[in-house]
């Protein structure tokens, strides 16, 4: 099969298209055969070598950690899903991924795919989806009627969290460039927030949960945008639990695990008509270093999906 491999650390050139085996799989994995994966950060970050103490891969390695497809081949122990089921996954960051023509999946890191979403939305849904979900949900216990501040709405995690938080029932803010204004209010803002326009302080009233997808100076201004008792919780860095006990406020950092509890309810909204991803660049498996360089310059609006079948 095509797989997309970095056989070393390095730019955009060690990522090389190989030949190589299709996957043998365990006896609770599934086969996949991909039809659409995405780019994320995390992808170029590993292949830069930016991870490397934190995850120790072997190497070659194959990258893309969002995956939609068809089941080919299950294991003996898999009685959950069949050949010929459409389904989508957040595989295990440690393992090969996506940018293949199939991959080697544990069946509980799997959902089925919804009907209303094509291959490309799936795809397009499953590291950021959990991502905000994690956020929001799991440890921000974001409660209808709460006040939230999603800071880069218009981005891959941040158009997400926002549906996530209105069909939670929660007043959204969120902010973005002056570009992106409108489009925070098309994925449901109440509030759209020109960051460019001055002190946030000076256009946002306080808020019971912050999520923060950018760090540094955005992460440190926004504790004094938290009412007392609020949250903060950061994808990005770790937020100072001293700079937390000053604004009598709590802080929490959220690293994506794979879970196919969340995706069947991302599948739930999607059902609902609460939650679509927003795809705005497609690549191929061949353009797959243009797709890292768009994902590097930090402007994409939505997912960077690549098509492999």
């Amino acid at each position: 099969m095509r797989a997309i491999r970095i056989h070393q650390y390095g730019g955009t050139e060690t990522l090389q298209l190989n030949q190589i085996d299709t996957p043998k799989i365990n006896t609770d994995d599934i086969l996949i055969k991909v039809k659409s994966s995405s780019i994320n950060p995390v992808d170029w970050k590993i292949r830069e070598g930016y991870l490397k103490d934190f995850i120790p891969y072997q190497m070659p390695v194959t990258l893309g950690f969002d995956v939609s497809g068809v089941v080919s081949e299950v294991g003996s122990e898999v009685t959950d899903f069949k050949v010929g089921d459409e389904v989508f996954s957040r595989p295990d960051i440690s393992r090969d991924g996506a940018y293949a023509d199939y991959i080697a999946v544990k069946a509980d890191e799997v959902a089925f795919k919804s009907p209303k979403l094509s291959f490309e939305q799936a795809a397009a849904l499953p590291l950021a989806g959990i991502t905000a979900w994690q956020c929001l949900v799991d440890v921000g216990q974001l409660q209808a009627g709460q006040r939230v501040l999603i800071h880069a709405g218009a981005g891959g995690v941040g158009h997400l969290a926002i549906q996530i938080a209105k069909a939670k029932g929660a007043t959204v803010i969120a902010t973005a460039s002056t570009a992106n204004q409108e489009l925070l209010t098309q994925f449901g803002a109440d509030q759209a927030v020109d960051y460019t326009k001055g002190s946030l302080l000076e256009q946002i009233e306080p808020v019971d949960l912050v999520i923060d997808t950018i760090g540094g100076e955005v992460q440190s201004n926004s504790w004094a945008l938290l009412k007392a008792g609020g949250m903060l919780v950061s994808i990005v860095d770790q937020p100072s639990e001293e700079l937390a006990k000053q604004h009598n406020a709590k802080a929490a950092f959220v690293f994506i695990e794979s879970s196919s509890r969340i995706l069947r309810e991302l599948n739930k909204l999607v059902e609902k008509d609460q939650l679509l991803p927003f795809i705005e660049h497609r690549f191929s498996l061949e353009q797959i270093a243009d797709a890292h360089l768009q994902s590097q310059t930090g402007r994409t609006r939505g997912k960077i999906i690549i098509k492999v079948s």
